[in-house]
């Protein structure tokens, strides 16, 4: 079979499609025919040497994909890795049934990003009809979040994006309030916007770049969400901050969770957030769609900033 691999660490460039065996499946595993291959941030982070693949998974990147079973059911998938690739072995437990009004493609830009939200929000204890700040909604994974804050947990939903013209976008998807990211003095637009109070939650992407003005944003008892560093892993921390108003930061990853922890966190996805899917209340955001040669140019296109939503690989 077909899948992209990673020839040694570095640029796009060393995303390289060539022929490797194709998978076996193991006991409690069916094999999935890949009809769209989600594209991540992980996955730029693998590609450069800094994200490998947990014991077990193909050396390949690829978090999620949809396609086709044995037995001719359609469903998504949650991978720890191997989806740049025409045939997957997964686990059924990571599985999820795609609906007929759903494209292979949408379908193949929500298990991962569902799997994060879900999890990151229920270990920042957010409380239903909270408030929420997704940090970076025009994202694969914000422009997600902030459906998911909205429909599961009936949350008050204020979101950033960089620049105009993303900002009116991510207005568009039932947020309260958009605003751009870019500006000096965000903070102070959040704070007004909450009438003073501050959010119970961000949900952040930045990193360490950004930690300051997310304490600053909190409503007593709130909490920062981390689960991106893309400006910066390191960052100097308040305590008496904390201590006096009783705020907290949480980070969580998805991939390097062992296999019982991301069937739990996929039962939750199933029970709690499918049904907002199949009922179309939840539905992932589709930048492009490229053939699976063109791995290399969907990496660029997230590097460049231009990607609003996801990108997926089609085999």
């Amino acid at each position: 079979m077909r899948a992209v691999v990673v020839e040694e660490p570095g640029g796009p460039e060393v995303l390289t499609p060539v022929q490797v065996p194709e998978p076996v499946a193991r006991p409690g595993e069916e094999l999935v025919r890949v009809r769209a291959a989600g594209v991540n941030r992980a996955d730029l982070l693998q590609r450069r040497g800094l994200y490998p693949p947990p014991p077990g998974a193909p050396a390949w990147p690829g978090l999620e994909v949809a396609g086709e079973t044995d037995d001719g059911r359609r469903v998504a998938a949650l991978l720890g890795g191997g989806g740049y690739a025409e045939l997957v072995a997964v686990p059924h437990e990571l599985t999820l049934p795609v609906p007929a009004d759903l494209t292979d493609e949408h379908a193949a830009a929500l298990p991962e990003v569902l799997a994060t939200v879900l999890s990151t929000f229920d270990a920042a204890g957010l409380a239903h009809g909270g408030t929420v700040l997704v940090r970076g909604a025009s994202g694969g994974i914000g422009s997600v979040a902030v459906q998911v804050a909205r429909h599961a947990f009936g949350a008050r939903v204020l979101a950033t994006a960089g620049g105009p013209e993303r900002v009116a976008r991510v207005a568009a998807l039932t947020v309260d309030v958009a605003l751009d990211h870019r500006s000096d003095d965000l903070v102070r637009q959040v704070l007004d916007a909450t009438g003073g109070a501050g959010v119970d939650l961000v949900l952040d992407v930045v990193g360490a770049a950004a930690l300051a003005d997310n304490l600053a944003m909190l409503a007593d008892g709130g909490r920062v969400a981390v689960i991106g560093t893309q400006r910066g892993s390191r960052a100097e921390l308040d305590l008496g901050l904390l201590l006096a108003r009783r705020v907290g930061v949480v980070g969580t990853t998805l991939r390097s969770r062992p296999p019982e922890a991301k069937a739990r966190i996929m039962g939750d996805v199933r029970e709690r957030l499918w049904p907002l899917v199949l009922d179309g209340r939840i539905r992932p955001v589709l930048h492009a769609a490229l053939p699976l040669e063109r791995a290399a140019d969907a990496h660029r296109m997230m590097e460049a900033g231009e990607v609003f939503g996801k990108v997926v690989l089609v085999p």
